[in-house]
């Protein structure tokens, strides 16, 4: 395992140049200047040795290659350049706000496998049952759901109608204190939003892995030894129908950021959504490429993870060649 995180921390270099020289080749072809947006309406008058200077000192000066260049040679130094937008040390803004985002991400993802393996082990005990039916025709419906439409219907049912959570925010309306219990509620729609549209793919992967699993020999051979059927779906076949989900785990990384990305920007949640916002519409390029960095790494992170767990629940697998 130690030598597949050195292999996979190794080709992980290569893969984050490439994704951030990507992203300047891409904010290089945008119509936008960065320069002008910087200095909103005051540049309408600037002379162009103006522009050029401020360019020079805002790094965006040069081709996207050099551009790149600097940035890099920077970052590895340990700056991260200046967000154009927030008038912020971009270290700053992501130390600000990076662990609210990991708050809610970690909550709601650990939410979602936990009800998901339980929902998909209690459906798969009799496939084509009443509550087999009723747990994949949901799974299905809430599949094709956009997380912002169940956000916005989470707030007009439990803030607007019945009145029990708070609507977005961190803190109350009138208060600037953040508590520990004021936390926990105002994080409970966001994070449970967040786990209900991560929830139908947990689901069914665990649903059909467990069911496939009940028909296997091994599973067939402990219910001939006349083990009781919890010991059967907990112990046997639920261990080898989980494989799939250790596997799913990765590939769910890029869409839990993308729905916390939406979820953060519908709650008005302190994460990282904001920040990239912001980016985005002022094209703040030094903000950009580091949130980049911070999305390719959690990528390349799950994926790893998904492979360690998936060597840990099941031994025959040979970490060498993975």
């Amino acid at each position: 395992m130690a030598r597949l995180a050195g292999r996979r921390l190794l080709a992980a270099v290569p893969v984050l140049a490439v994704v951030t020289l990507g992203m300047f080749a891409v904010a290089a072809a945008s119509p936008f200047d960065p320069v002008r947006q910087y200095i909103g309406s005051d540049g309408l008058g600037a002379s162009q040795e103006t522009l050029d200077t401020l360019r020079e000192n805002l790094g965006t000066s040069g081709n996207f290659v050099e551009q790149w260049w600097n940035w890099l040679r920077s970052a590895v130094a340990g700056d991260l350049g200046q967000s154009l937008a927030l008038r912020q040390p971009v270290g700053q803004v992501i130390g600000e706000r990076l662990g609210w985002s990991a708050l809610l991400c970690s909550v709601a993802f650990v939410a979602a496998v936990l009800l998901g393996t339980t929902l998909g082990v209690l459906a798969a005990r009799r496939p084509g049952g009443a509550f087999d039916r009723v747990v994949t025709s949901l799974s299905y419906t809430l599949q094709a759901a956009p997380p912002f439409w169940l956000a916005l219907l989470a707030i007009w049912l439990f803030a607007l109608r019945l009145d029990i959570l708070p609507a977005g925010g961190l803190t109350d309306t009138g208060s600037d204190t953040v508590t520990a219990g004021g936390v926990v509620r105002h994080l409970a729609l966001p994070a449970s939003v967040l786990a209900v549209s991560q929830l139908p793919w947990f689901v069914l992967y665990v649903r059909q892995g467990v069911s496939d699993a009940l028909h296997e020999d091994p599973v067939r051979g402990a219910r001939a030894r006349g083990l009781r059927e919890r010991t059967v779906l907990l112990g046997h076949a639920l261990r080898s129908g989980l494989l799939p989900v250790l596997t799913l785990i990765g590939t769910r990384i890029p869409e839990l950021i993308t729905g916390a990305l939406l979820i953060e920007t519908v709650f008005s949640w302190p994460g990282i959504a904001s920040a990239t916002v912001r980016a985005a519409t002022a094209t703040d390029f030094p903000l950009l490429a580091a949130l980049t960095v911070l999305s390719a790494l959690a990528v390349l992170a799950g994926n790893l993870l998904a492979d360690l767990l998936y060597g840990l629940a099941d031994p025959r697998v040979d970490h060498d060649e993975m």
